[in-house]
């Protein structure tokens, strides 16, 4: 069992118990399955499709969840939208909000149908302005079943992401959900949240997402053979070549064309939402641009210290091109060094990583040097026959909230 403490906020000050863990604890689980209304408020830093599939699980253990995503992807969906009209990427918040959607008739279906489709790769460019068309008039199939006022909100949305539209913009593979948080975020003076927020409501969104930060900026790595490799879309490996040489440096850049480091800052609104969680996870996912990008805006890594409450690290499985041969210690180490950077040095590990949670295939002695810092790592069985390479969404939900 691991002995971990757990923070309970009060009026004048904070006070911090311990109290032994059963892993997994069939109470708390029974008793938030009954419940998910008053689940535990887990708070995850991620972005990517990875954390999709728990999103969804996690959905019959509590409505509570926090997500923290980056807005600094640069190439997929998100590209042209921020290319287009110089915003920051919307392609993760909006796969996240429909992760958890209320799949049930309460969270307006018709909406989630419209916010999933995607125009079709193979139709002629005029073909697909005239579908957009249909369905700023409202006769498109798709808008006309969703009831109004929520019709007439979305018709707004897409008219004004079509009297913005470049011409150059092609809508083929374009998704509408992407679209109408797109004219959103110019309806709302190019702000994010109140879009969002929005859409949260719509879909009935069975916990909360936000940006992690407002700004508008890229992602950049120097490399350790001297290179400088700006955009998200050149370090994924999943649109170009994998990177010549392993990341030695990480930050984030003014725009894509020439080298322009910048800070971001991490918005008083989501310093709120950390202190009010029960638990904190750095997510599966890829290494940089998924996780240490959420942890770059400043006043991050002291919010996080600041929150006394189990702090958890959970790596991917399989290859991650953007770590290359880098092993869980490695990792573990690069996390913490991005977290001091806004935390201080003298910040103990404590407060901001004390439980690796790992599948029972991680070996002994990687685990031995994560504990030899004193963390505490678990090791359980995460992977199932049916999710293979990759977390069994139950059991993983299952360890975080038997943690709350």
């Amino acid at each position: 069992m691991a002995r971990l403490r757990r923070g309970q906020g009060l009026d004048v000050s904070e006070v911090t118990i311990t109290r032994a863990v059963r892993m997994p604890d069939p109470f708390r689980i029974e008793r938030f399955l009954s419940n998910p209304k008053l689940g535990p408020r887990l708070l995850f830093f991620s972005g990517g499709s990875a954390l999709n599939g728990v999103s969804q699980s996690l959905k019959r253990y509590t409505h509570n969840s926090i997500h923290l995503v980056t807005p600094f992807d640069s190439g997929g969906s998100s590209q042209g939208l921020r290319i287009a009209f110089d915003m920051p990427a919307i392609g993760d918040l909006r796969s996240r909000l429909m992760a958890l959607a209320d799949e049930t008739v309460l969270g307006h279906p018709d909406v989630f149908r419209l916010f999933t489709h995607r125009f079709a790769r193979s139709a002629r460019p005029a073909d697909l302005g005239g579908e957009l068309d249909t369905m700023i008039s409202g006769t498109h199939p798709l808008v006309d079943a969703i009831e109004q006022p929520m019709r007439t909100l979305i018709q707004n949305q897409l008219g004004t992401f079509r009297a913005a539209r470049p011409e150059s913009f092609d809508l083929r593979g374009a998704s509408i959900g992407n679209l109408i948080l797109a004219g959103g975020y110019l309806n709302q003076n190019q702000q994010l949240e109140p879009i969002i927020f929005l859409v949260s409501k719509l879909v009935g969104v069975q916990g909360t997402v936000r940006a992690v930060t407002d700004d508008n900026l890229h992602l950049a790595a120097e490399l350790a053979n001297g290179e400088t490799v700006i955009g998200q879309h050149l370090l994924t490996a999943k649109e170009h070549p994998p990177l010549a040489s392993p990341i030695k440096d990480f930050f984030l850049n003014r725009g894509l064309e020439r080298l322009e480091p910048a800070m971001a800052e991490f918005p008083e609104r989501n310093h709120n939402l950390m202190q009010s969680a029960d638990l904190i996870c750095y997510a599966p996912g890829s290494f940089y641009t998924s996780l240490i990008a959420n942890l770059l805006p400043a006043g991050v890594g002291r919010s996080i210290a600041a929150r006394t409450v189990p702090k958890v690290y959970v790596p991917s499985l399989g290859a991650d091109p953007e770590t290359g041969t880098m092993s869980l210690p490695d990792k573990v180490h690069t996390l913490l060094t991005y977290l001091h950077r806004d935390a201080g040095a003298d910040c103990p590990v404590s407060r901001l990583l004390n439980l690796v949670i790992v599948d029972a295939r991680v070996p002994d002695d990687e685990i031995a040097e994560i504990s030899a810092r004193g963390i505490t790592v678990l090791k359980l069985d995460l992977v199932s026959k049916s999710s293979a390479p990759y977390y069994d969404p139950v059991p993983l939900c299952e360890a975080l909230v038997s943690l709350t």
